[in-house]
């Protein structure tokens, strides 16, 4: 194989939704051209991070995005946010959707403990289904899924475009569409990007750690701009136990988070989860000591509807009947938590009737706790009490390559003919990490730059 030379119309690398997107709408546009996907894993591990993402799309059915999606994507992105680039994504969802719909991919509403949020639908068997279903379309088109081909280098020409393999493959391409991932995989850009501990951050599922940053140094290798929050990325709170993906511990807002050397550390109530969780998980991985803290909540936690989908570890919590025993199983300071407690019980208002889990319900601590806490705070007095250690997990980085509304990757001079980027693999993303939009922007501007591929020709 090494060594060898094979022509194509198209060439897409990575194989998460938004490459095989690509090549599917590509090969519907122009059934005869010749396709191929490369992916960098065998078969059995590819998808990337969306064969494990729950693949929540932020909709309100698969005919409708939800109102006022622009705005919220703009005040989540701040100053540096491109409008026209969510304005497409809101007016190409549905039609998107609706085309996955037509794939095999099957929605439903998604199941989630904070019920005040606005709808999200999901894929039936998540984003697996999503990798799996277009996997089979693409087979049956003829798109070649060429695995265990890490894509090195990049070479444009006037005519065209060829990719170097690290094992010495080349690939002569009319157009390509990079689509392999941001940077979480790599650990000296982490490092580099996110300072000292941040090459020690778990993924978050065992696709992440294969997006290294190729795709992008590719095209900045060959002149592309860059875009979004380099020093953002999107992480999250888990059980540091659990061997599993995403083993996911959300409870967090309904008890109170502390170091190993039982203190609080941070305002649990600071907001709803996926407004805060960002945060949590890197003060944990940056500021806690040994990158961990514990989640210690009471047997009212069990009173909070669906709390139990907000808990995705397959290892159960510690128990006890008092704290003190609690704190021995912890292995922190027993004074400490006793002491944490207790300072925390005396701040919390006695009366509870304004609890809410699934909003801002403003019960918050009194003014002499430092930190706070500015929601949920009702007292941890009513055994047995429960605590899951807590550690960070990065799932995608935010910094990548700069585009525009038509998936093209983009100098600061303008497009770069025939090359297009879609998913992780492009900026875009800045303050926040915006909820349930990952996979939706992949699948949307996977799509763009397929059919955009083709239709240049």
């Amino acid at each position: 194989m090494a060594g060898t030379i094979s022509m194509y119309d198209l060439v897409i690398v990575g194989h998460g939704v938004a490459g095989l997107a690509a090549a599917v709408s590509a090969a519907e546009l122009v059934p005869a051209a010749q396709i191929a996907v490369l992916e960098r894993t065998p078969e059995a591990a590819s998808g990337g991070n969306t064969r494990y993402s729950p693949a929540n799309m932020r909709m309100r059915s698969v005919n409708e995005i939800l109102p006022g999606f622009v705005d919220d994507m703009m005040t989540i992105s701040g100053v540096d946010g491109d409008r026209a680039y969510f304005e497409k994504l809101a007016d190409q969802a549905p039609q998107a959707v609706q085309w996955l719909e037509r794939q095999g991919v099957q929605f439903h509403a998604m199941d989630y403990f904070l019920k005040s949020w606005p709808n999200r639908i999901q894929p039936v068997g998540k984003g697996a289904a999503i990798i799996e279903t277009l996997q089979r379309s693409a087979r049956a088109k003829g798109i070649q899924l060429v695995y265990e081909c890490r894509a090195k280098q990049l070479h444009l020409g006037k005519e065209g475009a060829t990719i170097e393999a690290a094992d010495g493959r080349r690939f002569i391409a009319k157009s390509v569409v990079l689509a392999s991932g941001g940077f979480q995989g790599n650990p000296d850009l982490l490092h580099t990007y996110f300072g000292t501990g941040a090459e020690s951050l778990r993924p978050i599922s065992p696709g992440t750690r294969w997006n290294t940053g190729d795709g992008i140094q590719m095209a900045l290798n060959n002149g592309a701009a860059v875009n979004g929050n380099w020093n953002g990325m999107h992480s999250e709170i888990i059980d540091p136990r659990s061997d599993m993906p995403a083993p996911l511990v959300l409870v967090y807002p309904y008890g109170i988070v502390v170091n190993r050397n039982g203190k609080r550390f941070v305002d649990e109530g600071a907001g709803l989860v996926h407004d805060t969780w960002e945060q949590l998980s890197r003060t944990i991985h940056f500021n806690a000591p040994g990158q961990s803290a514990w989640v210690v909540c009471d047997s009212r936690l069990s009173e909070v509807e669906g709390y139990e989908a907000a808990i995705r570890t397959d290892i159960p919590p510690l128990t006890a009947d008092t704290v003190s025993g609690l704190a021995v199983q912890m292995k922190v300071p027993e004074q400490a938590l006793l002491d944490t407690i207790s300072s925390y019980n005396a701040a919390c208002d006695t009366d509870v009737s304004l609890f809410s889990a699934g909003r801002l319900d403003g019960l918050a601590t009194g003014p002499h706790l430092e930190p706070p806490k500015s929601n949920w705070a009702r007292p941890l007095n009513s055994p047995p009490y429960l605590a899951f250690p807590l550690a960070a997990a990065i799932v995608y980085t935010f910094g990548g390559l700069a585009t525009d509304t038509e998936a093209r990757v983009l100098t600061q001079q303008g497009a770069i003919p025939n090359l297009y980027a879609a998913g992780e693999i492009t900026g875009h993303f800045h303050d926040t990490a915006p909820n349930a939009v990952a996979v939706l922007r992949a699948l949307v501007f996977g799509r763009i730059a397929g059919l955009n591929a083709m239709s240049s020709k």
